[in-house]
């Protein structure tokens, strides 16, 4: 893996694409610096080293239009102080403005470029406008893993025009060797935990991590479709009617993967999908008619920490319950203090898909595992199995 540990930076413009796509209050002040602190180790390595900094990123949706709501020059402010240093803005990504701008960059200063997504030409992948943003730096670093999944003119065709000189960002390399971790490399008992509501999202990770897994933990709203398909009453719980026959050929798969598949044997079960309805604990089976499934049982959560503590390498991609309600968030919250102790005695254990990383944000779990996935939609394509355009275009 090529990253910028492979190269020094002195006397260098690295052209260095992260994503600073920050979540923002009315008053456009930055509420999770997050990715902006994920992306500073690459930054300080590269002005360390002697070497300038471009960035480029994009922010929100704003559909190839200029759009004051989405200027990053709101950011500046909040990218100055988690960087330490003061950060130059230019108020276009391309042409004589960027141009001008990151020519005059001396060794050891930082220049933000404008949204990109100002331009249609970044989400469509044009060669020119990748061509325009190529000749303001010396050295392509991509450190946005976020972004790494689609093939846009800065994650994917700009690398071309840096054939010898184009490298990971250390963010990037971290986040690409968790999912090694998990696939190939890592130690084993490998346990993969998947929850939240649907198998058919499900589908081809289950598929692509079966040769790689030894347990598979199956919990959330995606295991009724798996109860109801073996016979059980699940009332008026969550299913997927048209994948019942697909989840009986998982687990067939799984049979001969030689995979142990663990789904939950009760439920905490409530008459409607509120915070305060009537709720009692159940067999999984047999839910009354008349009630749903919202959260792990007692005896599935003991199953579930047996399983985690005895695994040695850990992905958790879903919640097990209706964690956004206070008295339906016991269960996912019993599976993270079982991750955080299998953690601290020694396992790898991967977070990753947005429910799971906001759930691990918001109860304090972040810091208790070993690590948490910046990219969402590229994480799960990692695990599909599907090479993505930002990372190819770095090896290739």
């Amino acid at each position: 893996m090529k990253t910028i540990n492979d190269i020094s930076f002195a006397g260098k413009k690295a052209l260095i694409r992260v994503d600073f796509n920050v979540p923002q209050d009315e008053n456009k002040k930055v509420t999770d610096n997050t990715r902006i602190v994920a992306a500073k180790p690459t930054i300080d390595k590269i002005l360390n080293d002697g070497g300038s900094v471009i960035i480029m990123t994009h922010l929100g949706r704003p559909k190839g239009k200029v759009n004051p709501e989405f200027s990053l020059s709101q950011i500046v402010d909040e990218v100055s102080k988690v960087l330490g240093k003061e950060v130059k803005f230019a108020s276009d990504c391309i042409g004589e403005v960027a141009e001008k701008a990151a020519a005059e960059l001396q060794a050891g200063e930082i220049l933000l470029l404008e949204n990109l997504r100002f331009y249609n030409e970044e989400e469509a992948g044009d060669e020119e406008f990748a061509a325009k943003l190529a000749k303001l730096g010396d050295v392509y670093v991509n450190d946005a893993f976020g972004t790494a999944h689609r093939a846009h003119a800065s994650t994917a065709v700009i690398a071309k025009f840096f054939p010898s000189t184009k490298f990971f960002g250390l963010l990037m390399a971290k986040e690409l060797e968790a999912i090694d971790k998990v696939l190939r490399s890592g130690e084993k008992p490998v346990t993969a935990i998947l929850g939240g509501s649907k198998v058919s999202t499900k589908i081809t990770i289950i598929e692509n991590i079966l040769p790689a897994v030894d347990n598979l933990i199956i919990g959330g709203g995606m295991s009724f479709t798996f109860i109801k398909a073996l016979g059980g009453n699940i009332g008026t719980s969550l299913l997927e009617a048209d994948k019942m026959d697909l989840a009986l050929e998982i687990l067939e798969k799984a049979k001969l993967n030689n995979v142990k598949v663990f789904l939950p044997v009760d439920v905490i079960a409530a008459d409607e999908f509120n915070n305060d309805a009537h709720r009692e604990e159940v067999d999984i089976y047999h839910i009354p008619e008349n009630m749903m499934g919202m959260d792990a049982g007692s005896k599935t959560r003991e199953i579930f920490h047996d399983v985690i503590m005895n695994s040695r390498t850990i992905l958790w991609n879903g919640p097990i319950g209706v964690f956004e309600m206070e008295n339906f968030s016991a269960g996912t919250k019993a599976l993270g203090d079982s991750i955080d102790e299998a953690t601290q005695l020694g396992a790898f254990s991967l977070v990753g898909g947005g429910d799971s990383v906001a759930f691990v944000k918001q109860n304090g779990y972040a810091d208790k595992v070993s690590y948490v996935s910046t990219g969402g939609g590229a994480m799960l394509e990692s695990l599909e199995g599907l090479e993505l355009p930002g990372v190819a275009a770095i090896n290739n």
